[in-house]
């Protein structure tokens, strides 16, 4: 068992190339090379797209990781990488690096889930986790509620969404709005000219007793109020509607996430994954924590995305801990 572990970690679940080393809770390097701008014509993530660009960043960007970090490959103690959720061949290239660095060097290689990884960065800006924590993840592919007794040995899914995740809704209403792909930040700076209230989108499973999500008919509904609009002559209101589509989303993440803290005695929620960038989340979080006596823990938008640092994050915590 290693107290500060130094660990490179690599993450290519979905378009992002990341390389991260830590040294116990301590970023060191944080290299990410994108490929959004490939996908932006098709409007979303195109998965063969996605592992090609992997294949051509993935030597470069760990090269510019141990750079940054001021570190070589023979001072590291171990390498982790995302095993899963993610796209299976964007995966199937991380993995195989990852693989192929630890058989060199002789390292032992520790292949993490995506999930985890984003409840433990948060240590790398605000210290050890507390345990439990009640993590919200949100991201373009998941919107999931973790009851969290211990990040390396004890994630527990408590809540998902049943169809579209938060972050893919965010993508499909920018679309039909005419907003850019990706569409999470392009909504969140039009909401700031708009009235969350102008619109009354519905709230699936507000509140049906559970702790999933639904966003699939929230983005139906926005489809079909515009092209009624439309339809009639008048104009679209881009402002009104990115604000009222943001605050039914929002809404119903921060509600469940104080009901799986409530529920379960749970004092500390985490929120983490690409939403929670979204400047509304993060106040809307803040106000109703507050005011419920829970304590919020978010990290900075760059460390809420799909990063390396996560990964080698939760390394860190599996080697300290003298996983196997």
């Amino acid at each position: 068992m290693v107290d500060e572990p130094l660990v490179l970690g690599i993450e290519t679940s979905c378009d992002e190339t990341g390389v991260g080393v830590v040294r116990g809770h301590t970023l060191l390097a944080d290299a990410i090379a994108s490929s959004v701008d490939e996908h932006a014509r098709f409007g979303g993530v195109v998965p063969e797209v996605a592992s090609r660009a992997h294949l051509e960043a993935m030597t470069p960007t760990v090269g510019r990781a141990l750079t940054e970090a001021g570190v070589r490959f023979d001072d590291l103690d171990a390498i982790a990488v995302t095993a899963g959720p993610g796209l299976a061949g964007a995966l199937m290239v991380g993995v195989a690096a990852a693989k192929a660095y630890a058989l060199a060097l002789g390292k032992p290689l520790y292949g993490v889930n995506h999930l985890a990884a984003h409840v433990a960065v948060d240590q790398l800006e605000h210290g050890p986790l507390p345990k439990p924590c009640v993590a919200l993840l949100v991201s373009g592919g998941h919107s999931s509620l973790l009851l969290v007794p211990d990040v390396a040995a004890d994630v527990r899914p408590l809540g998902a969404t049943v169809d579209d995740a938060a972050g893919e809704a965010f993508d499909k209403v920018a679309r039909v709005l005419g907003l850019p792909f990706p569409g999470g930040p392009h909504i969140d700076r039009a909401a700031r000219d708009g009235r969350p209230d102008a619109v009354a989108f519905p709230r699936g499973k507000y509140d049906d007793g559970t702790y999933d999500f639904s966003f699939s008919g929230l983005k139906t509904a926005v489809a079909r109020w515009i092209e009624a609009r439309e339809r009639s002559g008048e104009p679209v209101p881009v402002a009104d509607v990115a604000a009222s589509f943001q605050e039914a989303v929002v809404d119903v993440l921060v509600k469940k996430a104080i009901d799986v803290c409530r529920d379960n005695d749970v004092a500390d929620l985490l929120v983490g994954g690409g939403v929670a960038a979204n400047s509304r989340l993060r106040t809307l979080a803040a106000e109703r924590c507050a005011a419920a006596g829970v304590r919020l823990r978010v990290p900075r938008p760059k460390l809420c995305t799909d990063n390396g640092a996560m990964v080698a994050a939760l390394g860190a915590v599996l080697v300290t801990a003298g996983a196997p």
